[in-house]
């Protein structure tokens, strides 16, 4: 069983993730993790045959946001690498989808939360892992 001072300096440095300018990070991620979730869970029930990569897409993002999200709450080194990886693969999925719904817009008869780089979310898609990857360095 750890010592009083080994706990303390483990939550000292989970904290470290969510002060600050991190808090608005954690919080943003959450604004996407409800965004994508029910986006995604709605269009995956009621409509999966009409555009199901787009919708599986969304499934995706979603997943990727709430990890982040966790990691992020969570804190630690372990969580912040960990972070690090999934913002940096949610960036390459948010630039792969973005120019494959700009070049080919076809493929898509719906739109996913990473179409068009995120248009339907502000941009905040394509913002969002490059000022986590940008927060998660300097930590």
């Amino acid at each position: 069983m750890p010592d009083a001072e080994t706990t303390t300096a483990t939550d000292a440095g989970r904290k470290r993730l969510v002060s600050g300018p991190g808090l608005l990070l954690v919080w943003l991620y959450g604004v996407m993790v409800v965004g994508a979730v029910s986006r995604s869970a709605f269009q995956i029930s009621t409509e999966f045959d009409r555009a199901p990569l787009a919708y599986s897409l969304s499934a995706v993002a979603a997943l990727a946001y709430a990890f982040i999200t966790y990691s992020l709450v969570r804190g630690g080194e372990a969580a912040r690498r960990a972070a690090l990886v999934c913002c940096a693969a949610e960036l390459a999925g948010v630039l792969a989808v973005g120019t494959w719904t700009v070049l080919r817009p076809e493929s898509f008869p719906d739109t996913t939360v990473w179409s068009q780089f995120g248009l339907g979310y502000l941009f905040i898609p394509v913002i969002l892992p490059i000022t986590g990857m940008l927060w998660l360095r300097k930590r």
